[in-house]
């Protein structure tokens, strides 16, 4: 007789567009070494390019992060996240651009898992959406939404434009500069944004108007509440 070697069952690749559980799509991904970032939304796989453009994506991600860490820095409790794997549902893994949670330890929504991801919803998400603005304003939208995310930011780089939703009552509405042009966090008491200068680049301007929020008493009220 002859004995036929055992059949060892490969696990299929991840491709775009496949709908696939949560298990199944963390399966594939991790199989996948060599692939940079994939997300699944509602259910299905978005596969990211793995070269990204300077202006119209790497510079932006960068203004941010620097507007999210100098918040950070001076918020205990609160901490910055760049590109986490966010399990959110069984139908829904996404890797966003930026986090801002309050941390579990502060009493924040989401937890970490045994193998270090975020589990539930950050308090805040940033989206840099320049050939993805159409997943961003959708169908990551409606799942953010669904699952509470507080606060979600959409900046649409090559239409300059800046969106900010907050959820209120289980629907996004959007965030109204006050009269200064400034936005400001519902959730993040001091986390305030000049809109205006942050899509003309003037990043110190940014920073500035971010100081003063920093230094107000809201700002001051909310590190007092995190470190009870």
């Amino acid at each position: 007789m002859v004995k036929t070697p055992p059949q060892h069952r490969t696990i299929p690749l991840l491709e775009n567009g496949d709908k696939l559980s949560q298990y199944e799509f963390e399966r594939r991904y991790n199989a996948m070494s060599n692939l940079r970032k994939a997300e699944l939304i509602e259910g299905i796989v978005y596969i990211m390019p793995a070269a990204l453009r300077f202006r119209s994506h790497g510079q932006p991600h960068g203004w941010i992060l620097t507007w999210l860490g100098t918040y950070e820095a001076a918020t205990p409790g609160v901490a910055l996240g760049v590109e986490p794997t966010v399990r959110l549902d069984l139908d829904n893994e996404p890797q966003p651009d930026a986090v801002l949670i309050i941390t579990p330890e502060a009493g924040g929504q989401t937890r970490l898992s045994v193998d270090d991801y975020i589990e539930g919803a950050p308090e805040l998400i940033i989206e840099i959406a320049a050939s993805s603005v159409a997943i961003d304003l959708h169908g990551k939208k409606q799942a953010y939404r669904r699952n509470g995310v507080k606060e979600y930011i959409v900046w649409q780089v090559l239409e300059q434009k800046l969106s900010w939703f907050y959820l209120e009552q289980g629907e996004y509405l959007e965030l109204v500069p006050d009269d200064d042009k400034i936005l400001r966090s519902r959730v993040f008491p001091g986390l305030w944004l000049a809109i205006a200068d942050l899509l003309a680049g003037n990043v110190q301007s940014v920073l500035a108007v971010l100081q003063t929020g920093l230094q107000s008493i809201e700002h001051a009220t909310f590190v007092k509440k995190l470190a009870v």
